[in-house]
């Protein structure tokens, strides 16, 4: 599960950052409303956690930007604002959850994993298609023409951002910051690897769209 955290204080995100990742959760973290918004718009993740009192643009904004943008992952509000007028006007503005600081963090990881059971809705499937190609991004299978094959979980990530924007250009940088998240210290020659390995993968399937090489910018999925 791919947790986003938009914390405004480094310590405290730090803290549930690293306390999260140790039950098991991938967690990307970030400061500000503005670099949350651009990281939650441009990466799949399966919940948000979001500070409502963030500088420059709140949480209450950042959430209603998203639900105005289609985003359905579950946001769940941290805040220090515990009247019962904060909390309605929270969940009216699209949160699933409300959480007040201080909390102990195993009743945020409880929260968590509530959130993270409840079944997505219709819209929110996790098939994919373009040309010939279908990808279970949720358990990673990928088909085509010739069949079906199993894909690790970066490659299914790396396909997903293709298909979910068929013949785009994806600059490199887009795509490392899809799959790999914001933090990561990641160099060029792994994406470079990893589309290898998709372009192998969609060759066993017999596929006939094609990963692009855009000189200088990224890399595109088309028809072949």
């Amino acid at each position: 599960m791919r947790i986003l955290l938009i914390e405004d204080d480094k310590k405290l995100g730090r803290s549930i950052q690293y306390q999260l990742e140790a039950a098991g959760f991938s967690v990307d973290f970030c400061l500000t409303g503005e670099d949350g918004l651009h990281y939650a718009l441009e990466a799949p993740y399966d919940l948000i956690l979001l500070d409502r009192l963030l500088p420059g643009m709140d949480g209450v904004e950042v959430l209603r930007e998203l639900r105005r943008r289609g985003k359905t992952a579950p946001i769940m509000l941290l805040t220090a604002l515990g009247s019962l007028p904060d909390k309605v006007g929270g969940l009216d503005a699209g949160a699933d959850d409300y959480l007040v600081k201080p909390f102990e963090f195993q009743e945020l990881l409880a929260r968590v994993r509530s959130l993270s059971r409840r079944p997505r809705s219709w819209n929110e499937s996790r098939v994919l298609a373009f040309g010939d190609l279908s990808l279970d991004s949720a358990g990673k299978s990928l088909t085509g023409p010739a069949g079906e094959c199993e894909l690790s979980k970066r490659e299914a990530e790396l396909l997903e951002a293709f298909l979910c924007n068929p013949g785009q250009t994806m600059p490199r940088d887009t795509l490392i910051l899809r799959v790999w998240g914001p933090e990561a210290e990641v160099e060029g020659g792994n994406l470079d690897n990893y589309i290898h390995f998709l372009r192998r993968r969609l060759r066993f399937v017999k596929s006939a769209m094609k990963l692009a090489n855009v000189r200088g910018i990224g890399y595109r999925l088309e028809g072949g």
